[in-house]
C-alpha cells in the first residue's frame, strides 16, 4: 500500500501496460484506485491519466506494428496467451469489418478485444498516424472514464480511507487473491475449452491423406475477410463460407458425406 501512495503514477503506468500488452491482470482495479487516490488529494489525477494513457498508446504501437509485419501469426499468438475464449479474435475481426479503425474506441471496454484490436488495425493497413489519434482517443475515455468513477466519490471515498486505513493490507492481499482466483478460473476455462476442440480436430497429414485417396470430405472455409487478407490461400475444393453467413446459407453444405471446418 505504501508503495501504491509513493509511486502511483508509476504504478498506474506499468499495471496500464500490462494489461493493454495482453498479462492477464486487470488494469481496472488500478484505474479505479488511481480516481480513489486522487479524490482524497495523494495523487494527481491528470499526471497518473497521462501516465495510463501513455502506457496504453505504447503497448498498442508494439501490437499494430506486430500486426503490420507479421499479419495473422500475431492473432495466433494472441490466442494461445489470452486468457480469454478464443472467439475473442472473431468477434473483434467481426466488429472491425463492421466499424473499422473506429471498433478501437469501443473495444477498449471489452476485456480481451483491446488486445487484438491493434494488430488487426496494422494487418488490414490503417495509417500510423490515424492508429494512433483513434487508440490515444480510446485510452482517454478508458481510463478516463473508470478513474473519474472513484474521483467523483470524493467525501465518501475520504470517509472509507479514514475508517478503513488500518486493513490497508488486508485489502491488498484481498484484491491480490481475487487476480489469482481470476487468472485460474480462466485458464482452467481455457483448458477445457481446447481440450473439447482436440477432440474433434483433424491433422493437416491425415487431411490431406483423405484429400489424395478421394475420400469424399467437404471443407468449409469459415474465415473472415481479414483471416484471408492476412494468408491469402485456400484449400483446392474448399466452399467459402463467412461465419456470419453459415446460418443463411447452411443449406449449401451437403449432408450426405464428412464435413471439416477451417476458421482460423
Amino acid at each position: 500500500m505504501n508503495f501504491v501512495l509513493r509511486h502511483g503514477v508509476a504504478f498506474v503506468f506499468l499495471y496500464v501496460f500490462a494489461d493493454q500488452i495482453g498479462i492477464p491482470v486487470p488494469a481496472v482495479p488500478a484505474l479505479l484506485s488511481m480516481g480513489a487516490l486522487a479524490a482524497i488529494g495523494t495523487l494527481n489525477f491528470g499526471l497518473a491519466l497521462a501516465a495510463g494513457v501513455a502506457a496504453s498508446l505504447i503497448a498498442d504501437t508494439i501490437w499494430y506494428a506486430l500486426g503490420r509485419t507479421r499479419g495473422g501469426d500475431v492473432l495466433r499468438l494472441l490466442c494461445k496467451i489470452s486468457l480469454e475464449p478464443d472467439s475473442c479474435v472473431r468477434r473483434t475481426e467481426n466488429v472491425f469489418l463492421r466499424y473499422g479503425v473506429r471498433s478501437l474506441v469501443v473495444a477498449k471496454f471489452i476485456p480481451g478485444l483491446s488486445t487484438v484490436a491493434p494488430p488487426l488495425a496494422g494487418m488490414v493497413g490503417v495509417s500510423l498516424p490515424r492508429f494512433a489519434l483513434y487508440s490515444a482517443l480510446a485510452a482517454l475515455l478508458w481510463a478516463g472514464t473508470w478513474g473519474m468513477l472513484d474521483y467523483l466519490a470524493g467525501d465518501a471515498i475520504q470517509r472509507v480511507t479514514d475508517v478503513s486505513g488500518r486493513l490497508g493490507t488486508a485489502l491488498v492481499v484481498l484484491a491480490g487473491t481475487a487476480i489469482v482466483v481470476y487468472i485460474a478460473v480462466k485458464w482452467i476455462q481455457r483448458r477445457r475449452f481446447l481440450k473439447t476442440l482436440r477432440i474433434a480436430r483433424i491433422g493437416q497429414d491425415e487431411l490431406k491423406r483423405d484429400l489424395d485417396t478421394g475420400n469424399p470430405v467437404l471443407i468449409v472455409d469459415l474465415r473472415t475477410e481479414l483471416d484471408v487478407a492476412a494468408a491469402p490461400f485456400v484449400i483446392p475444393g474448399a466452399l467459402r463460407i463467412a461465419a456470419e453467413e453459415l446460418e443463411r446459407r447452411h443449406h449449401d453444405i451437403p449432408r450426405d458425406r464428412d464435413v471439416i471446418v477451417y476458421c482460423s
